[in-house]
């Protein structure tokens, strides 16, 4: 048994396809299954159901395997030893940032972090939180930004900063005459939010629950659903209600956009901001320098928040 073959095994776990675990463990096909075969043979139990498309563990099979990943994570450990020992910090980070966060917080520090690490590849993509869990499960990213608590036991949050949610305005809007916001009396029906499915929604939702109006459709003749928060100021700004947006997100906007953003009254929801890693993460240095950069670019006035109204994600 090696580490290898192992690493072949979680690779058709994950992809429930031999063709394309050989293709993310850049081997050809039939070594990747040769392999496989003499795992089997060496162990005297068949690990994967082959008769099934996709294929699928065997009950043995799914035991294996979630030993398998404990002997791998160990095994990476031994590189980490010897990285740790060097000076500089090396390789590859791979992130996963949900999408109300990413090209907000992004851009305040990764110009920094790259110049500061140069031997560090940095490779950033936008999920959703369901997404990054998975990948954080299956060793495909190394850390997550986004919001918590989550309440996964698979997974370890470190808690970044606190982000206050604002409204954004029409401008005809009753709101636009009043300089703070009580939750109470914000009405779903006149509302824009994003799609299912992010968890900035269902914050959204959740705010509103505390006290305002009973869920409804957003009147009107447009019914328009969108993954995006700059698209949803747009329709904002030339339809009319409201919809809700992270702190970060109005922190550079130009000066007429901001007349249109009002802070809802104290104490004032808030997210919680953090790194997300497995609980048996790797890799703990460039994550703790992640972590350092984020921090040191967040303005202060977020940075120093204390933790307060924190809205649910769920």
């Amino acid at each position: 048994m090696t580490i290898v073959q192992l690493e072949y095994l979680l690779a058709v776990d994950t992809f429930r396809h031999f063709s394309t675990a050989a293709e993310n463990c850049f081997v050809t096909q039939p070594t990747l299954s040769m392999q496989l075969q003499k795992l089997e043979e060496e162990l005297g139990v068949l690990l994967f159901d082959r008769s099934r498309v996709p294929v699928r563990p065997t009950e043995i099979g799914k035991e294996i395997i979630a030993q398998a990943r404990v002997v791998v994570a160990e095994s990476k450990k031994i590189q980490e030893i010897v990285q740790n020992q060097k000076q500089e910090l090396s390789g590859v980070l791979r992130v996963g940032v949900i999408p109300t966060l990413a090209p907000y917080l992004i851009p305040l520090f990764i110009t920094n972090f790259m110049e500061k690490y140069p031997q560090v590849q940095m490779v950033v993509q936008e999920l959703l939180t369901n997404e990054i869990i998975e990948k954080l499960n299956h060793e495909h990213l190394d850390v997550g930004l986004l919001v918590t608590p989550l309440e996964d036991k698979t997974i370890r949050e470190l808690p970044l900063f606190y982000e206050a949610f604002v409204a954004y305005v029409n401008k005809k809007h009753l709101f636009a005459d009043q300089q703070t916001i009580d939750p109470a009396e914000l009405d779903l029906e006149d509302l824009w939010v994003l799609n299912e499915g992010h968890c900035f929604r269902s914050q959204v939702l959740n705010i509103c629950n505390r006290g305002g109006k009973a869920i409804g459709s957003n009147a009107g003749h447009l019914d328009y659903k969108s993954g995006s928060l700059e698209t949803l100021k747009r329709i904002v700004e030339s339809q009319h209600g409201l919809t809700l947006l992270p702190e970060l997100s109005v922190l550079d906007m130009p000066e007429e956009k901001r007349k249109l953003v009002r802070l809802f009254q104290e104490p004032q929801p808030l997210r919680e901001v953090s790194l997300v890693v497995h609980r048996s993460f790797l890799k703990k240095r460039l994550v703790e320098a992640l972590k350092a950069e984020i921090m040191a670019a967040v303005p202060p006035e977020i940075r120093n928040r204390k933790k307060q109204q924190v809205v649910g994600v769920k």
